[in-house]
């Protein structure tokens, strides 16, 4: 073996040597069709060594000749996958594999085997060019004089080594955040120091604390951007109106939360024969927060308004996202109009966008308007002037919607959950968040201006940011179809691309079933993630050719950014050097923005986690009717009706032996024949709920 190992290397050293596939090196090496396995084995044994490289379509090389770039990311389970620029599909990376990477970090990666369709390419991580890791949030466990960090992260798999002296006198127990100043190698621990105390894991406000600190949401402004919002007036001089278009005139209203204050988007609407008004006004922050100031780095850094359980981190200081670019009720405001003309059928006729003044005549919730659209006279009464426009509302929301629907646009109905927390921060109920017909209006009447406006930018070919939707993985699509076979579902075209329409043919068919919110889940999750970017390649969750991010500049950086770039196109200063200077800016900012809109995702998800958690560790022994929302090799995910999931473990199954059949994903009893599957109603105990892992666990009730 080692005389065939060094051949194969002397040969891969000679300067005239191009990387070739197998039956390639056989034919060059005259090495017959029989002994080739014999070939591949001391190759393959070369390639775990790290002494040659391959690519991913077969080719063997030098060591290095293939190197990859990407991001890494972690997994609960200690091995990992990198994302690259251009692939097809994310390279897996063991644990043995892995150099101590995190996740997040940028890394250069040696592919050790190409994968086959089937299965993913498998790869090494070979050099760590950039760490996202720089500060990590845990529970301090004290021995002696040093002590060692155990991360919140799930995704990390090693403490943090924190050496005598170096933990601020923080007490066993305690929530801390640790600044890396090691990230050792493999056989060490990463080492670090205390540099924030956060207090004790079961005080309250702690928990969310550590998810600001873990994810590195910005929460106090900078002093320079602090100044620059103290500079902006309270109101609106007459001076700054010249120019606008006044539309004060019209009964602008803004429905939204009843706990909003960012009042971003008024609607104005009337009908002249078959033809609709509709006027969407955004409030023009761009005006404001001008390009390069201090306020417009500091929301580029933070990309969007993160919404916690129980706080809000705005993108803007309060003193703009909550007066003056907020549509307040009876307020002269500033304003971007999308004034759209739509017909009978739906269709968006003529359209024109302007910089305008608005005047909202009422501040309106979801509540209140539904209330009214399901007839109660007392809230109709309230609201007189206005409850005719409110039934004109819904039903130009229902022909956009029909119009959107008969596309292919999917749309998915699931219940959000609802945490109310007591004066103290302790979770008091959880609950699911339904839509209703009055959220779905406002939806509708956003869909329809983000779309004319992307469709507009594309047609005049300035550069410009939109929101882009890709067409599913085929994989994923052919596994929500083994999954949903489960509930007597099927899928057409999943052997190819797959259209819309066929998955909002599915959703059509669950609607009001049991399974509709477990399928809808299931579904979401085979499609890729939105994102932002400076191309037009349409919106597959909406079927749509044109899309992107106009109507909420307070919250979101990518339509404030594109709002600077409306302004500047109407009043013609989009000069040759100011496109130039977008084509070169665009790009990043679509990236940035893309990123931390993930991170604002996945801090949400984790505080909703933990106030789950907490809420349940109260309800220890009690039993809830749930439904299975994943099965895996571990045991079987049940989501209760108010929206909290947990894992009932493989070995708290206890009448039987169980084992997981990965492709029919169900759980199957050896010995008694039961099977646990997808959707399948069953009652569970609650086990335990572990604060610090923010998850919750069951057993199955006795009779189940």
């Amino acid at each position: 073996m080692e005389e065939k190992k060094k051949m194969i290397l002397e040969l891969f050293r000679e300067p005239g040597y191009r990387p070739m596939k197998l039956k390639e090196l056989a034919v060059l090496l005259d090495v017959p069709r029989e002994r080739r396995e014999e070939l591949k084995e001391v190759l393959d044994r070369l390639l775990e060594e790290g002494s040659i490289s391959i690519s991913r379509r077969g080719k063997y090389g030098r060591a290095g000749s293939f190197a990859i770039e990407g991001i890494f990311r972690g997994t609960r389970r200690a091995f990992g996958f990198v994302t690259a620029e251009g692939e097809e599909q994310d390279i897996y990376i063991a644990e043995e594999n892995t150099m101590n990477a995190m996740d997040g970090d940028r890394v250069q990666v040696s592919v050790i085997s190409p994968g086959d369709g089937a299965r993913r390419p498998e790869g090494r991580v070979t050099r760590i060019l950039e760490r996202a890791v720089h500060t990590v949030v845990g529970v301090l466990e004290k021995n002696k004089g040093y002590g060692f960090l155990v991360p919140d992260d799930q995704k990390m798999h090693t403490d943090i080594f924190i050496p005598a002296g170096k933990d601020m006198g923080a007490a066993d127990g305690c929530k801390a955040v640790a600044k890396i100043t090691g990230y050792g190698d493999g056989r060490r621990r990463p080492e670090g120091e205390i540099i924030e105390i956060l207090g004790h894991i079961t005080d309250p406000g702690v928990d969310i604390l550590s998810v600001i600190r873990a994810f590195d949401l910005p929460v106090e402004f900078p002093e320079d951007a602090a100044k620059e919002a103290e500079k902006i007036p309270e109101t609106v001089p007459e001076k700054e109106m010249a120019g606008r278009t006044d539309l004060r005139e019209l009964a602008a209203v803004t429905i939204d939360g009843e706990d909003a204050k960012d009042l971003d988007d008024a609607i104005t609407l009337s009908r002249e024969g078959e033809i609709w008004h509709l006027g969407v006004h955004i409030a023009d922050v761009s005006y404001y927060v001008t390009e390069g100031s201090a306020l417009d780095r500091e929301a580029l850094r933070r990309g969007t308004s993160v919404y916690l359980t129980d706080r809000v981190i705005p993108m803007l200081p309060r003193k703009l996202s909550n007066g003056i670019c907020s549509l307040n009720e009876g307020e002269d405001r500033l304003a971007l109009s999308c004034l759209m003309e739509i017909d009978g059928g739906g269709n968006i006729r003529g359209y024109k966008i302007e910089e305008t003044v608005i005047r909202v005549k009422r501040r309106m919730t979801y509540t209140k308007v539904q209330e009214i659209l399901d007839g109660s006279q007392e809230a109709a009464r309230e609201y007189e002037e206005l409850t005719p426009l409110f039934f004109q509302m819904k039903e130009l929301s229902a022909l956009l919607r029909q119009k959107r629907e008969g596309r292919g646009a999917l749309g998915f109905d699931f219940p959000e959950s609802r945490i109310l927390l007591d004066s103290e921060g302790h979770p008091a109920e959880i609950r699911p968040y339904e839509r209703n017909t009055a959220t779905k209006i406002i939806e509708d009447f956003m869909l329809a201006a983000n779309e004319t406006v992307a469709e507009d930018f594309y047609w005049q070919e300035i550069p410009f940011l939109y929101r882009t939707h890709e067409v599913p993985d085929p994989d994923k699509i052919r596994q929500l179809a083994l999954l949903i076979r489960n509930f007597g579902y099927g899928i057409k075209g999943v052997k190819t691309e797959v259209h819309p329409k066929e998955l909002q043919k599915l959703l059509a068919r669950i609607a009001d079933s049991p399974e509709e919110g477990l399928i809808s889940r299931l579904t979401l999750r085979a499609m890729k993630r939105a994102r932002y970017t400076t191309e037009c390649s349409g919106h597959f969750g909406l079927a749509a050719k044109y899309y992107c991010h106009f109507t909420s500049p307070i919250r979101r950086y990518p339509d404030l950014q594109i709002h600077r770039i409306i302004r500047e196109n109407l009043k013609g200063r989009l000069d040759e050097e100011r496109r130039d200077h977008y084509e070169e800016i665009l790009p990043e900012v679509a990236r940035l923005s893309s990123d931390r809109e993930r991170r604002a995702d996945e801090a949400e998800r984790e505080t909703e986690k933990a106030k789950k958690a907490e809420y349940m560790a109260h309800r220890l022994g009690e039993s809830f009717e749930g439904i299975i929302s994943s099965v895996t090799a571990w045991g079987i995910y049940v989501e209760l009706e108010n929206t909290v999931e947990g894992l009932v473990h493989v070995t708290d199954l206890l009448d039987d032996y169980y084992e997981f059949d990965e492709k029919a994903y169900e759980m199957r009893g050896e010995h008694t024949g039961n099977v646990f599957r997808l959707g399948q109603r069953i009652s569970v105990t609650v086990k335990e709920a572990d604060l610090r892992a923010k998850a919750v666990y069951f057993t199955l009730c006795q009779d189940a």
